[in-house]
Parts: C-alpha cells; sequence; structure tokens
C-alpha cells in the first residue's frame, strides 16, 4: 500500500501537528477544537487548552439513547503533576469574571492528532508527559491516557473529576443540587438523581477518592458569542492519585457501563488497528488514484468515520446512519443521502451505504423522507422537499459502484413509489405540474428545500414554487429510474417520458436578462413568478449526471458562480450585491438564522462546484485546485475534519458546527472524482487532487 506520508504511527497520517507557536497561544488554541465519537452518537470534544468555550464541551456526551439522547457526563479532568520538588497545574480553565487559572496551557510543548486521536505532549522540567482522549466504538465509553515518555524520575499525578448531567444544549445552575458519589471497584459512580442512567470513573492503577464540590462560573466564550448562555457549573465529584514511572502510563476510563476495560494500552491498540483498516479499505476501493491521496484527503477519510452511527430498529440491530454535524446535530434525511457517496463509497465502504439505504428505505412515508429524527418516542418530521430525491441520486450512485442488483430489486419498489406519489402529490404541496413536467412545493409556513432556516416565527427563505436545484433532482431521478428499472428488466418507457417532460421544462428556468438561472419559478403569484436572486442551487443543474441546460447555458452558471459565489471554502448562499445580503454569521441565534441562507458560505457546495467546473472546462488539474482550501482547512477549527459554514466575507472565518457530514463527504466524492478524470487523462499534477 502506497502512502504519501512517512510520519504515521500504525500506518496513519500525521496531519495536524501543532507547536507552542499555536499550543501557548491561547487565543489560537481554544479556536482549535478536537473531536472523537463513538459511532453511537456519542462523543468527546474540546479545545487544544483544554479549557472549555461550549457546553457541548467534554470528555464524555454519552448517547443515552443511540443516536441521540446525548447528555454531558464527564465534563473535563483537571490535572496536577508534582516532580521535581515542582508543582505543574495542567489544566486550564476561564471564569465568568475572565480570569484564566489555572494556565496549564502554558505546559504544552506540543498537540497532534494521531489519525484521530488528540495527543498533548506537556513539557514539565526534563520530563515529557503524554495525553490521549480516545472512545469505544459501540459504547458510551472514554479512555483517557497518560504517558511519562521521558523523565529523571518518577512523577506524582492528581487527577481531579469534574462532572455534569446536562443535555448537550443546556447548562448548568446547581444551586444546591447534590449528585450521589459512591465509590466502587476501581474508582467511582457517579448518580446525578433518582432515575439517571449511572457512570462511573474508573482506574486500574490509580487511587480514587471521592468528594462532592460544585465549581462555579465556568466561562462558555463561544456560547456568548452565539448569543446563549455563558457560564456554567461543574461538580469536583472525585479525586484520581497515581505515581509514575519513565515509561509508565495511566488511564482513566470513563463509562456508562459498570464493567468497561480499562486496559488502556489494549483499548489504544484497538483504535489504531480500527484507523489502519480505515485507510486500508480507502486504498483498496480506489487503486488507480489513491497514490494521489495527500495526507488531508487521509485525514479526512478517518474523519468520515465519525459521522457514522447506529440506529437500532427493530428486526434491524445493526441498523446505520449519518450524523450531519457535531455537536449538536443529529441524522438527517437531506444530509444522509448528500453525505452518504462521499463518507462510504469514496472511502470504499460500499457495505456501509447499502445498510444505510436499506436503513431510510424503511422511514419513507408518503414518497418523502424524514427531514429528521426527535428523540425518543416522537415521530419523525416529514418536511423536505428533496431527501428523497437526494435518496435516488444516493441510490444511482451506489449502483454505479457496485453493480448490486440484489439491492436494486429490493429497492426498486420504494424507488418507484417516491416517483409515483411526487407525481400524485403528497404533503406539503408537492406534486408535477402537468403543465410543464416540473415539481412544485410549498405552502406558506412551511420551509421545505435545503435553506430552511427560521427567524422566529419568519420563513427567510420560503422558495414556494419550482426550486431549480429540486428540479435538477426531479430530471435526474425519472432518468434514473429508467435506467435503474431497465437494469432490472423493467420497461423504463413511462420514466423516460417524465424525463423527456422535465428536460424541456427545465429550460423554463434560464433568465436570458441575467444569463443565468432563476432560483424559483411560478412562485405564490403564479405563473411566471420568478425569483431571479442569484444563488448557488442552480450548480446543481450542472454537477448533477443529466441537465436541462444547454452547454453554453452550463458554462455560464458556472462562471457567475465562480464570479460571485465562490469562496475558498464553498459557494455563498447569496450574491453580495443582492439586497439582503449577509456577509457575517454571527449574534443571537435569530440573527444568525437571518444569515445562515442570505450570504453565509456552505462548504458542502465546493465539490459540486468543483465538479461542475470539471464538466464545463475538463480540465481536472484546475478542479483538483478549488478543494485545496478546504484540504488545508483541516489544521483549523474542527482538526482534521470540515466545517459547516464560513463567513460570506473574508476572510471566510469557519462557523456553525466544526465536523459536518456532507462538507466531507463532497469534498472526499468531489476528490475520487476529480483524481479519476486526472489519472484518465494523464495529468502530470496528479497529485493536486489531494493537495
Amino acid at each position: 500500500m502506497k502512502r504519501t506520508s512517512n510520519k504515521t504511527v500504525t500506518g496513519v497520517p500525521f496531519v495536524v501537528d501543532f507547536g507552542r507557536e499555536i499550543c501557548c497561544d491561547l487565543a489560537a488554541a481554544e479556536s482549535r477544537e478536537w473531536l472523537v465519537t463513538n459511532s453511537i452518537g456519542g462523543y468527546a470534544f474540546g479545545t487544544i487548552p483544554g479549557l472549555q468555550t461550549r457546553s457541548y464541551h467534554g470528555l464524555l456526551v454519552a448517547a443515552l439513547q443511540p443516536p441521540l439522547g446525548r447528555t454531558l457526563l464527564l465534563a473535563k479532568l483537571d490535572e496536577t503533576v508534582r516532580y521535581d520538588a515542582q508543582q505543574f497545574d495542567l489544566a486550564t480553565n476561564r471564569w465568568a469574571t475572565g480570569t484564566v487559572a489555572p494556565e496549564g496551557f502554558r505546559h504544552i510543548e506540543r498537540f497532534h492528532l494521531e489519525g484521530s486521536i488528540p495527543v498533548w505532549t506537556f513539557a514539565l522540567a526534563d520530563a515529557l508527559l503524554e495525553k490521549r482522549v480516545f472512545m469505544q466504538p459501540g459504547a458510551n465509553t472514554t479512555y483517557v491516557m497518560y504517558r511519562l515518555v521521558r523523565a529523571s524520575a518518577s512523577m506524582e499525578l492528581s487527577i481531579k473529576a469534574l462532572v455534569n448531567y446536562c443535555e448537550e444544549h443546556r447548562t448548568t445552575a446547581a444551586g444546591n443540587l447534590h449528585m450521589d458519589i459512591a465509590r466502587v471497584d476501581h474508582g467511582l459512580r457517579v448518580t446525578a438523581f433518582a432515575g439517571a442512567v449511572p457512570f462511573y470513573l474508573l482506574s486500574a492503577s490509580a487511587t480514587a477518592r471521592p468528594d462532592h464540590e460544585w465549581y462555579r462560573d465556568f466561562d462558555l466564550a463561544t456560547e456568548r458569542a452565539r448569543g446563549l448562555c455563558d457560564h456554567t457549573d461543574l461538580l469536583f465529584a472525585g479525586e484520581f492519585s497515581a505515581s509514575l514511572a519513565p515509561g509508565d502510563s495511566l488511564t482513566i476510563v470513563a463509562s456508562t457501563s459498570a464493567a468497561p476495560s480499562m486496559n488502556g494500552e489494549a483499548a489504544l491498540a484497538a483504535r489504531h488497528r480500527e484507523m489502519d483498516a480505515l485507510l486500508e479499505r480507502f486504498f483498496a476501493g480506489n487503486m488507480g488514484v489513491a497514490a494521489t491521496a495527500s495526507p488531508s484527503i487521509q485525514q479526512l477519510v478517518l474523519a468520515a468515520d465519525q459521522f457514522i452511527a447506529a440506529r437500532p430498529l427493530e428486526g434491524a440491530a445493526e441498523a446505520r446512519t449519518i450524523m450531519a454535524g457535531f455537536p449538536w446535530f443529529g441524522d438527517w434525511g437531506r444530509d444522509t443521502m448528500v453525505a452518504l457517496p462521499g463518507l462510504c463509497l469514496a472511502t470504499g465502504r460500499p457495505w456501509l451505504a447499502r445498510n444505510i439505504l436499506r436503513t431510510f428505505a424503511r422511514f419513507v412515508s408518503q414518497g418523502m423522507l424524514p427531514n429528521n429524527f426527535p428523540r425518543g418516542v416522537e415521530e419523525p418530521q416529514y418536511n423536505t422537499v428533496d431527501a428523497a430525491l437526494w435518496y435516488l441520486e444516493a441510490v444511482r450512485e451506489y449502483f454505479d459502484v457496485t453493480s448490486d442488483i440484489g439491492l436494486l430489486r429490493e429497492l426498486y419498489p420504494v424507488l418507484s413509489g417516491i416517483v409515483d406519489a411526487y407525481l400524485r402529490g403528497t404533503r406539503y404541496n408537492i406534486h408535477v405540474d402537468s403543465a410543464d413536467g416540473l415539481l412544485y412545493a410549498g405552502e406558506p409556513g412551511v420551509q421545505l428545500t435545503w435553506m430552511d432556516a427560521k427567524a422566529g416565527d419568519r420563513i427567510v427563505t420560503p422558495r414556494i414554487g419550482k426550486p431549480v436545484e429540486v428540479n435538477a433532482l426531479w430530471l435526474n431521478a425519472t432518468t434514473t429510474m429508467a435506467r435503474l428499472g431497465r437494469a432490472i428488466g423493467r420497461t423504463g418507457n413511462h420514466y423516460e417520458e417524465l424525463a423527456d417532460r422535465a428536460r424541456t421544462g427545465f429550460a423554463r428556468f434560464w433568465n436570458p436578462a441575467a444569463q443565468f438561472c432563476f432560483d424559483v419559478i411560478d412562485g405564490p403569484g403564479g405563473a411566471g413568478d420568478n425569483d431571479a436572486t442569484l444563488r448557488p442551487n442552480q450548480i446543481f443543474a450542472v454537477s448533477l449526471p443529466e441537465t436541462g441546460l444547454t452547454p453554453a447555458q452550463q458554462r455560464a452558471v458556472v462562471g457567475v458562480c465562480a464570479r460571485e459565489l465562490l469562496t475558498s471554502f464553498g459557494l455563498r448562499s447569496l450574491g453580495p450585491g443582492e439586497p439582503g445580503y449577509r456577509g457575517r454569521y454571527a449574534g443571537k441565534p435569530q440573527e444568525r438564522d437571518a444569515a445562515y441562507h442570505q450570504g453565509t458560505v456552505w462548504g458542502w457546495l465546493l465539490g459540486p462546484f468543483a465538479l461542475a467546473h470539471l464538466r464545463v472546462y475538463q480540465d481536472p488539474d484546475i478542479a483538483a485546485s478549488f478543494l485545496e482550501p478546504m484540504l488545508n482547512h483541516v489544521k483549523a477549527a474542527g482538526l482534521g475534519t470540515a466545517s459547516e459554514i464560513f463567513d460570506g466575507d473574508p476572510p471566510f472565518a469557519p462557523q456553525g458546527c466544526v465536523a459536518q457530514a456532507w462538507t466531507v463527504g463532497e469534498t472526499l466524492r468531489a476528490w475520487r472524482v476529480i483524481a479519476a478524470a486526472q489519472a484518465k487523462s494523464g495529468s502530470t499534477r496528479r497529485k493536486s487532487a489531494g493537495g
């Protein structure tokens, strides 16, 4: 297996690697966040210096109702080292007064990602102490491992465990709240209240001492910037103490299981093997182009796995889904189907794509796929027009890669049911207009497209009528149905007729005055009520396989998107010259919602733009160059992954979720297509596809 990086541990590339220039600059360090996940929706999440800036930061945010029900249990571990007659505080905390104490970040000599495992190296006199955080796949279990890699004598390590029991979106004002902290073999059991899920803090080699003291008013600077509650309380539940000789390691285990494995070395070795296996599958599944995959692409392959989560169903305990983004999104129908080809197929895991496609087939209702899945026993919300169309597109890509006739035969009735429901008409006035063969959707008070923000009671971008990307998807869906039908021996005439009508009707989207596509036609005012606003949605009329645009029109669409909407990290959601444009995504929730699709840059659109550019200009090297800033972005914001959104104005600061499934997925999908085009053309610059 060929690798482009020689800085590896068990074959995993080191891409994110910082020294004191970042680690000891508090502003630079706290703006960079690491993430590890457990494949059931839970996660550990924090900053390089270890101070909390979000309510979501914690070492064990457990998915108590996988993949949802995420609850902060272990917030942080504050370490103190006694070595060579000196005391070193390794923790960093900022308080509501603005005071930072202690300032343990000053001892961080290096921070790097070992694959997807964050690693800190603390320099303490002549000693080096490493710290790693990782989770056990399939369990609400976090390992925090310390290793004394260099020292001239033994070191005494004291570790304070700060806990909570708080739904991930909330903060805690403790008041007189009392939790039950009990000794158990090898550690402590924490029970927040009657009926709460108990969790355990354990170590095979440290001595545990229970305590109960609320530490109040931790400052949450990022939440303040988002217009939300900016402070929280954490409970000092107990302290672990141990002596480390040079070469020794110590592991603290936080788990909802009463008896997790406490062998940190074995758990770490297992994680290395799992990451190696992910890269092996990627290389095996991309023979011929994998040699061009830079370390940043390999890093995104590891990031792709962080979004895959269990969604156990009756009769399908192994069912899988895709979490839309961390830290706060669950699984969303649209996001899952957009992200699936990149996260599963481009990473060499078609069986995972098969699992997810079968999982979501169970949720199709009246031809629609759920927008999202609420917690508990609540019903899924069916308020998206395009999720089911993206499902058809995901099936097409899966079949193109696998030729899996068996799954196609199984899913074909589901696919035809989607198209037939749209023909008959379904929820929210979704129906095919018999006059032009195009898909109409929407009614007042409902947002059905991916531009779905609400500012209070106001739908920011209602887009009622015939949205351009929805009809680009509809054209591709009908064409796909005809082709897939023929593959299993069914006549495709009906769907071919629908596709022909949709292709002819799509010509109505062209705005000759502006020389680009209307964003929506036949709006609430009826036929001819067309929205000429410059938005990026028209790029899908070029990037999807089937198009209703002429070659000249395709070139014009790519051109206007390049001139007005393209940034380093994606496409603006609104042209800067349009009324209502907002170049900064900031402020309280309603302010941010109002900017969400009014100029904010979306990372997931970078892949479709690069592919549309490739289609129009047939230059894979130039197409590859559009991905390079996103590949560099893995070293900023969400480390090793890719952000949801960015400001519309330079310097295009990252915003929203630090790890977004469809941003990662579409980057990988575009890389794979472009790398294959480079290989086919014999480009001498093929490495550019990998950054």
